[in-house]
Order: C-alpha cells, then structure tokens, then sequence
C-alpha cells in the first residue's frame, strides 16, 4: 500500500457515522496531545482530550521537570562541596532527602497549572479523565474514571498516548523492587536519606542524569551498561567528557557489563552482572531501570482496526495511519523520544486531523536538536561527526575549546567544547554538537541557523554580548573563517600594505 496517499481511502468493514459528535478526540494528555488540543480549540473545532492519568504526561510528572528539579538539587550540593573552587569555604552539604523530594513534586506542583484540566477547559476543550479505546475509524469509547462510559463519534483522532520504561527481562528483577523515572518520584518521597548504595541500569541519558545527580547528593553509585561507553549516541570525545565528570562525582561505572539476574539473599539484594565471561554480584539499596522508553500501544484498540504497532504506531509522512484520519504524534509515533519533537509534530497532526482533505503537510525533521543535563551538559543538531563518517557524508570539522573563554573561565566553567560540520569548502552547517554549562541553550543559535539556511558566516557576522558563553558560538565560526583564509589574497594584501608604507 502506498504510505503516503491515504487521504482518498475509506476505511471498509465500519459503517461511517453521517454526523459527529467531535471534530477531533485527542487520546493522551501529554506534549503532543496538549499541543493538539490547542490548535484544535483555536482553530474553533470541538475537541476532546483524554487522558487516563496526569494532565501534561510523562514530562511534567515523571521525566523533565523533576528530574531537572533533581539536578539542580544535586549541583549546589555539589558546589558546596566545591566551594573552595570559587574561593570560599567548602562545607559537606547536610542532604534531608525527603526535603529534596518535597521541592520536586512542590516544583511540578507550580508548573501543573501550565497543562491543568481547567486551563484547557478555558481554551475550550473537553477534558475526559478515562481510558480510551477505540471501536471503530470514528468512534472512540472512554471508561471514565469516575465510573461509567461514554461514547463519542469523531472526523478524527490523534494518538498520543506517549511512552512508559522499558523494565528488561531480567531473572528477578520484579523480586527486588525496582524503580524506574516513572516511579521513583513517589516511592522515595517520604525517605529521609538518599539510598545508601544505587544501582542505576542503563547508559542513556536518564541513567547519566540520575547517577550523577544521586552521586552528588551522596550515594555510593554504580551505573551498569552493556555498551563500550555511555552515551552511545553522541560522538565518543563528548560522551567521554560525561564519563569523566560522573567518575570525579563517585560514579563506579561498569561498561561492557551485561546484567543477568536480580536476587534477595538474607536480607540483601544483590545484581549479577556478566563481563567478559565472569559473573560476579554486587549489593544495594535500590536499583533505578533506566534502559529506554517504550512506547504505549496496547490497549486502544488499534490493532483490532488493522493499524500496525510493532515498535512504534505505523505512520505515512503526513502522521496519518492505515486510516487516514487517525493519526499519531509523539513518542508512540516516533522517530525520536523527545517533548520538543512531541509538540513539534503535534502541529502537523492536529492540522492534518482537522484540514488534511484539503491541504496536508509533510512532518519536518530536518532540524532536530536534543539535550543531555548532566554536567557538562551535552547538546547536538542534525549530523555528529561519527553519524557522517559511517554515513560517508563529506564534511569538515571546526572545533573551538570552551576552556578558552572569558567567561567560561571567569565562572569556572573552563570545559567543553563547540563543534560544528560544514560542507567541505563551504560555511552551511550540517551539525553542530556542544559540551558544557548551559550547552542546552547555546544550541539554540545553531539550530536557527540550519532552520533558516544561514552558515557560520552570519553566525562571526552576528554581535555577541561579551563575556558570555554564547560568544563561544561565534568563536567556533570565527576558527572556521580562519580556516578558510586565501592564502594567495593574504599574499597579495601583505604586498599592498608594504607598498602603502613607502
């Protein structure tokens, strides 16, 4: 079947409703199903939203926003402790666990607002807290949570019922009690003190981002990966930055160790890892799962209308499925497991849903950037390095050390780097990866760039405050044009002013 023209197919087997209750059912109330929700209420269509648990998703309750919570919990801990590094008195920092907990949830608590029932419902959606399913192309049924059901018919649907952890199929890992970034919020809220000894699974950025932050907040930490290095999806001389800040916090790190089992013997429980042919076990207090997101695909009913969910839900480029009025946005629909890119697509679903029988739009990821917290922080857009050496992408590489900059070095912060691909000869940008303080932010400026087709050249062309670290940006495209100097005009030039002195 052809995956991008289904817009002229009917759906055979379903008897399609002469009138609708809706104009679009948005099932998940996370980043893509918020996002297009509202473009659905502004564009006055009659739109309901469900969601089976908390308003704004994984992000705001389980993932982004108390984790960053946590990470800046753990780096004034950690600054404390470092204090002599700005010249002041270091002081071991007293870390009352439960309190740190208690400004998370404090912390979602003042964001909740942002995605709540009662804001949507002022913008004019209908905000249904059930479990959706649907029954047919236009008929969605929600098992309300108050009780009782509710059927409603609908032009059209979006799906965005987002992504859960992935919990490996380890012997005896259910018998140990383990947490993943979905529940550790609230089953360590009330403990009083960090956990003595952690086991964080996974090399990922979760994993990286928790170990440091409970390393610094004074638990003994050791990060278990199967992989040769942590972060295997940046370029390995960033990766290996990270990896050296989280051991210089405490972290043991065990890469090329395969875990095997999970067991409780008197009283204590133990993880069995597997490297290089010997098995040996190691003893904790809690083990966090944090190996990847799996996207929520059961139980909506979908593959009982022959749409395909094997990794993800089966998409054409216009996010419509089988049935080219249901569609899918966000981390069940893929390609990236990112809140930015969620909302990003949410646009091109919810305008498909409502207009795409008269103009449609291709979802746009050519410019993708994305962000590891930990610290350093790591950030990228569009090709890394080691991405255009296996793809044989040619492409030069300009590099500008952070440890060089005013005001890295003013703050402390002297580390990290600014690295951008261009095409051979030329100043358009094909990636650009940052490591350091607010790495986060500064890809900012690259990511415009390669949005609007500009090149280094008006990145050297722009005014950058001084001192700041977004100077190191135009550093980085200053080292490019240096780079690219001719050396025959040099020449010439040299002769001219030589023969303007007399």
């Amino acid at each position: 079947m052809d995956q991008t023209d289904r817009t002229k197919q009917s759906p055979s087997g379903w008897t399609r409703p002469k009138r609708f209750d809706r104009n679009l059912v948005v099932i998940g109330a996370g980043s893509a199903g918020l996002v297009s929700a509202y473009i659905a209420a502004a564009a006055k269509a009659k739109v309901t939203l469900v969601e089976a648990n908390k308003m704004g998703g994984d992000c705001l309750n389980f993932g982004c926003v108390p984790s960053k919570a946590l990470l800046k919990s753990a780096k004034v801990a950690h600054q404390m402790r470092h204090a002599d590094h700005f010249g002041l008195e270091p002081v071991e920092p007293k870390v009352p666990f439960s309190a740190v907990m208690e400004r998370i949830h404090r912390v979602i608590a003042e964001i909740e607002p942002h995605d709540s029932v009662e804001r949507y419902t002022g913008l004019g959606v209908e905000v249904l807290q059930g479990y959706a399913r649907l029954i047919d192309p236009w008929t969605v049924e929600v098992a309300l949570n108050g009780g009782g059901t509710q059927r409603l018919t609908t032009r059209a649907i979006v799906i965005a019922t987002g992504a859960q952890p992935f919990v490996p199929p380890i012997p005896g890992l259910g018998e140990v009690g383990f947490l993943t970034s979905d529940t550790m919020w609230e089953r360590l809220r009330d403990r009083p003190s960090v956990p003595r000894r952690l086991v964080v699974l996974g090399g990922g950025p979760i994993g990286c981002e928790l170990a440091q932050s409970f390393a610094r907040l004074g638990s003994e930490v050791i990060q278990i990966e199967q992989a040769p290095r942590l972060m295997m999806r940046e370029d390995e001389d960033a990766a290996l930055m990270v990896e050296a800040s989280l051991k210089r916090d405490g972290v043991d790190i065990l890469t090329t160790h395969k875990a095997v089992a999970c067991g409780i013997e008197a009283g204590e429980k133990w993880i069995e890892v597997e490297h290089a042919g010997a098995r040996r076990r190691i003893g904790f207090d809690e083990i966090i799962v944090a190996v990847g997101r799996a996207p929520r695909l059961k139980g909506f009913g979908l593959e009982e209308l022959g749409i395909k969910v094997d990794r993800v839900v089966e998409t054409n480029e216009y996010l419509q499925t089988l049935h080219p009025n249901i569609l899918a946005a966000g981390d069940v629909a893929g390609p990236y497991q990112f809140t930015h890119v969620a909302g990003h697509q949410a646009w091109f679903a919810a305008i498909n849903a409502l207009f795409g029988d008269l103009k449609r739009f291709k979802a746009d990821y050519s410019v993708i950037p994305w962000a590891t917290f930990t610290d350093p922080e790591v950030a990228r857009v569009g090709l890394s390095e080691t991405e255009a050496r296996e793809k044989k992408i040619p492409h030069e590489v300009t590099r500008f050390g952070i440890d060089d900059l005013d005001r890295a070095i003013a703050d402390g912060s002297a580390r990290g780097f600014v690295k951008v691909l261009t095409v051979p000869g030329k100043d358009k940008i094909l990636g650009a990866t940052i490591v350091g303080d607010h790495a986060g932010d500064l890809i900012a400026e690259f990511v415009f760039a390669m949005k609007h087709g500009h090149g280094l050249g008006k990145i050297l062309g722009t005014i950058h405050i001084y001192p700041t670290l977004a100077e190191a940006n135009k550093m980085v495209a200053g080292q490019w044009r240096r780079n690219h100097l001719n050396g025959f005009l040099l020449s010439l030039l040299e002769r001219f002013q030589t023969w303007r002195r007399g």
